[in-house]
């Protein structure tokens, strides 16, 4: 491979990874916990955790955008305990339901059945929405 050749493609994936890269690593927030749910295949405890963005970017669903989904972390005590992903939608302009405007802080919810709790927040114009079963 020449050497301007070798070049170009350095110069591609450090654009595409900038591209791919949109959402930072960055907190989410603190969020207690007041029953036990599973994250990622792991059983979270009743407690307080650290909810993070790592920056990395999930498969999404057919018709969904690369960035629809993004991997979070959950942290407690300043390790990592789980992962999962978090769905990531712009906020609208007026509020919807839940929606919650421009509110930063992590919102827990109980939804219909009781079967799942979901965490909400808004960040940056954008909205994330994390689903966890109740453990049993």
């Amino acid at each position: 491979m020449t050497k301007s050749a070798s070049v170009a493609l350095a110069l591609a994936c450090v654009f595409a990874s900038a591209v791919l890269a949109h959402h930072e690593p960055a907190s989410l927030g603190t969020v207690s916990l007041a029953q036990a749910v599973r994250a990622g295949g792991t059983t979270l405890s009743p407690g307080t955790y650290e909810v993070r963005l790592t920056g990395e970017h999930a498969k999404p669903l057919p018709g969904q955008s690369e960035e629809a989904v993004q991997v979070i972390e959950f942290l407690q005590n300043g390790t990592v305990v789980a992962r999962d992903a978090a769905e990531v939608m712009p906020t609208a302009t007026a509020q919807v339901g839940t929606s919650g405007g421009a509110n930063t802080r992590l919102r827990v919810e109980r939804l219909k059945g009781d079967e799942f709790v979901r965490l909400s927040t808004n960040r940056n114009e954008e909205r994330y929405l994390i689903h966890l079963a109740v453990a049993p």
